[in-house]
């Protein structure tokens, strides 16, 4: 694989934003235009009037132990999707490169490639919601930059074979992209270990799910070095603000509160399955490696409807390939899985 050759020219010639805080964060700072005399909002562990790190080399260091990589592997955005968005920003040009989703899958990769005006290219998973080597190969484009695949998949919920994915990353012209949202609630271990020995495999990872933290919108990737090099050229200076670093890091001291989280959820989801395979709307309960399955139903509209009407909400998916039927359901806590248990065995279809 030549990256160079499969980045856009005008991103190769970019010449990056420096900001003041590139170079200098300590001393007598009067090169950046802030407040000096403090903020209006007190804290006593972050500096609210001066810019954070735009290098974020603490935060990019602890997840590099965290995944046993060096930081120089780490990139971290606001959120999975800004990840998502720079990659396509930096390998696609517009109306001329190409993406490939493998589907059914996660939404957002369809709708940041039709903002980037890249074409995108759709290859359906088996029906066990697995790799289709040829279904795949016959997808692939000399000009196909990314490929987005989603492991555990949402909506489906399982994991993607590894041995699949590294053989995509075989012969793939361009780069695989492996999201890895929901990998904490899965037994399979993290693709992380596989990038350094496979330059055009890039691993998104997010806080929030196993970690409980959506409301920070803090996400990241593991990639070879030098995609990392172009994600810092044309990200944005201050990207990732310091009170979402500081709440990371001390979430990554909390490791032991999140795996009681994955424990928990994992147990509920199995009881929460088991109970729903002898409701009688319920064709199939679909295995899953996530905090969330699906079901196969009769009638989903009627299910969706009469949840809803008792004010339970989840993800109608029967719409998209191979889920005619199904609804997705994220596993909640005990009373609220108590609550949709009682909700859907009141349903009678005829």
């Amino acid at each position: 694989m030549n990256l160079e050759k499969l980045i856009r020219p005008n991103i190769r010639a970019l010449a990056p934003y420096k900001s003041a805080r590139h170079d200098h964060s300590a001393g007598i700072l009067l090169d950046a235009n802030e407040n000096s005399l403090g903020s209006v909002l007190s804290t006593n562990s972050t500096a609210l009037n001066r810019y954070p790190d735009p290098r974020q080399l603490q935060l990019r260091s602890r997840l590099g132990e965290v995944n046993g990589v060096d930081l120089k592997s780490v990139f971290i955005g606001v959120g999975s999707d800004e990840v998502i968005d720079l990659l396509l920003r930096i390998f696609c040009r517009p109306d001329t490169d190409r993406v490939l989703l493998l589907e059914p899958t996660y939404g957002m990769y369809r709708v940041s490639a039709s903002i980037q005006d890249a074409s995108v290219d759709s290859a359906l998973l088996t029906d066990d919601f697995n790799i289709d080597r040829s279904a795949t190969v016959k997808e692939l484009h000399s000009d196909t930059k990314l490929i987005f695949c989603c492991s555990p998949n949402n909506p489906t919920g399982n994991i993607l074979r590894a041995e699949d994915i590294l053989w995509l990353c075989s012969v793939a012209p361009g780069m695989v992209v492996v999201d890895e949202a929901y990998i904490d609630f899965a037994d399979t271990p993290s693709l992380t270990r596989s990038v350094s020995a496979t330059p055009n495999l890039i691993v998104l990872r997010t806080l929030s799910k196993a970690w409980g933290l959506a409301a920070i919108r803090l996400g990241y990737c593991v990639a070879d070095p030098s995609v990392v090099e172009y994600l810092m050229k044309v990200k944005s200076p201050y990207n990732i603000n310091a009170l979402t670093e500081h709440a990371t890091l001390e979430a990554l001291s909390l490791q032991g509160v999140r795996d009681s989280f994955v424990a928990r959820i994992r147990s509920e989801r199995e009881r929460v399955m088991r109970e729903l395979r002898s409701v009688r709307c319920v064709r199939e309960v679909l295995p899953t490696d996530a905090n969330f399955f699906l079901i196969r139903c009769a009638d989903p509209k009627l299910v969706y409807r009469h949840l809803l009407a008792q004010g339970i909400v989840v993800r109608d998916r029967s719409n998209e390939p191979k889920l005619n039927g199904c609804l997705r359901i994220t596993v909640g806590t005990p009373e609220e899985n108590d609550a949709l248990l009682s909700a859907i065995r009141e349903i009678e279809i005829q």
